[in-house]
């Protein structure tokens, strides 16, 4: 049968697929539309199976707090290249996945990819299928929820990084400005814990293994080993943990005692820090 250029642009606007590729589809569904849109998903399918291996370094990090501040939600959607980042289709995937997460308070990824959006389709779906549209591999790469007396959100200028610091014991006090420059710290020195008790044996051992080495070389004697490594893991503690690192703004400061300095009891409850491409 003919396919008629209004066809076309009904299958289009249905679908979001390009001209020519709804052409095809109803060509080869002889008209038939809902054939037509499983031919489109399966496309996307058969690209998302093709480009599954390939790197997701680009994309945008989208972030919402409730409205009594307590809870955050951080979604990053990757692709392969910045210019699909920049496509409206791919900016709106990505703000209709944040919209669902928060209505349904969703509470992780396995969860979110399965979460149903307006069409009653899940998540995971779209994706796919927007996959077909544009050509490239999508990926949600990292989502976080967190909940506590105030969260507070910070976006890197690139869209690229974004951050959620919780805080508890807040007691009134306005941490709005505090969470900010609490965040841009985590954007800018990547701590990999909150405090010392909750780096990772694995890691605690390996710093000490390399203390010894690193003294071991400068030819130390065998019995001071132990110690000048405990001496490094401190300041390894000091470096990589959010609580004793050295505030950025104010380096007489650690941000363990900028907290105390701001309202007593003031605590970081938990950080999350999440970027697209390292």
């Amino acid at each position: 049968m003919a396919i008629t250029a209004q066809d076309v642009n009904k299958l289009r606007q249905m679908t979001g697929a390009g001209m020519m590729d709804c052409k095809k589809a109803l060509q080869e569904a002889d008209g038939d539309f809902d054939k037509a849109v499983d031919i489109l998903r399966k496309q996307g399918q058969k690209v998302a199976a093709k480009r599954a291996d390939n790197a997701v370094s680009e994309g945008t990090v989208v972030v919402q707090i409730s409205a009594d501040g307590t809870n955050g939600k951080l979604i990053a959607l990757a692709c392969e290249t910045e210019p699909v980042s920049n496509v409206e289709d791919f900016k709106n995937l990505a703000q209709s996945i944040l919209d669902k997460a928060v209505a349904d308070n969703i509470s992780d990824k396995e969860a979110l990819l399965s979460a149903t959006l307006a069409d009653g389709r899940p998540v995971s779906e779209h994706i796919v299928d927007l996959v077909g549209k544009l050509g490239e591999k999508l990926e949600i790469t990292a989502y976080e929820n967190v909940t506590a007396d105030q969260v507070v959100p910070y976006i890197h200028s690139n869209g690229k990084l974004g951050v959620l610091v919780a805080f508890n014991g807040v007691n009134g006090t306005d941490v709005n400005e505090l969470g900010k420059d609490v965040a841009m710290q985590i954007a800018a020195m990547k701590p990999i814990a909150l405090d010392k008790d909750e780096v990772d044996s694995a890691t605690v051992e390996r710093e000490i293994e390399v203390g010894k080495e690193q003294a071991r070389a400068e030819g130390k004697p065998e019995a001071m080993l132990e110690k000048i490594a405990q001496g490094k893991l401190q300041k390894f503690y000091k470096d990589n943990t959010l609580l004793n690192q050295e505030f950025v703004k104010d380096s007489s400061l650690t941000i363990r005692q900028l907290l105390e300095k701001t309202a007593k009891g003031l605590t970081v409850k938990s950080f999350k820090r999440i970027a697209i491409g390292g």
